[in-house]
């Protein structure tokens, strides 16, 4: 028994020396953590989601369910105007390419026909959110909401303290707000593949869908 305590010592000193045998405490395989892998074009979208001054989270992929997902997506909290940065209320996981057709709109689109129409800039957009795993109302088609893709927007509070709603301005607003919502509406169409908006139906008469995809339908 002595002579194996002996070998035994021996045995754990010289592959100590090897670095066979760590000299503390180690954590298991199991519990290490995994490096989150980013494809390049994720790191590009993500970098110009940045030079743009928009203020965000990276989001770990998930997935939900069939046709339900959310990768390379980012949590915003802020996009920037001319001339200040620009909240964002009740928006959820966006995908990356969407989240950039939002800033570039918001900026361009929304701030800078507040001002010129309305006199004011924008500082906060409402939505209704982005992400939700559900089908296109109706259907058996999965809405671009399921990979979020889409973002619904109900309003926009001006610097003045005014809130220009799509529900309660879109026909019973003043002209110049009425005007307004056309404007960053036709805009919208110019950066994403579906805009849908209270001239669509009834079950959009409170917000404009904005939806990255592709083609082209703007209502």
């Amino acid at each position: 028994m002595f002579r194996r305590a002996i070998f035994l010592a021996l045995a754990t000193a010289t592959l100590a020396a090897c670095g066979a045998v760590p000299s503390g405490p180690t954590r298991s395989p199991q519990s290490a953590p995994r490096p989150v892998a980013i494809s390049p074009d994720a790191q590009m979208c993500l970098a110009g989601l940045s030079d743009a001054g928009s203020r965000f989270s990276p989001l770990p992929d998930r997935f939900d369910g069939p046709g339900c997902a959310v990768t390379g997506a980012v949590q915003l909290s802020a996009v920037r105007g001319d001339r200040t940065q620009l909240g964002i209320s009740n928006i959820g996981p966006v995908e990356c390419a969407t989240a950039q057709a939002f800033a570039a709109w918001a900026r361009f689109g929304v701030d800078r026909a507040a001002r010129q129409i309305l006199g004011s800039p924008i500082e906060r957009i409402e939505t209704m959110g982005s992400y939700v795993c559900r089908n296109v109302a109706g259907t058996e088609r999965r809405s671009a909401h399921a990979r979020a893709e889409a973002i619904d927007i109900a309003a926009f509070i001006l610097a003045d303290g005014r809130r220009i709603s799509v529900l309660g301005d879109w026909t019973g607003g003043s002209r110049e707000e009425r005007e307004f919502l056309r404007v960053v509406h036709e805009s919208a169409c110019k950066r994403f593949g579906t805009v849908l908006g209270p001239d669509y139906n009834a079950a959009h008469r409170d917000h404009l869908h904005l939806e990255i995809g592709g083609g082209s339908f703007c209502r």
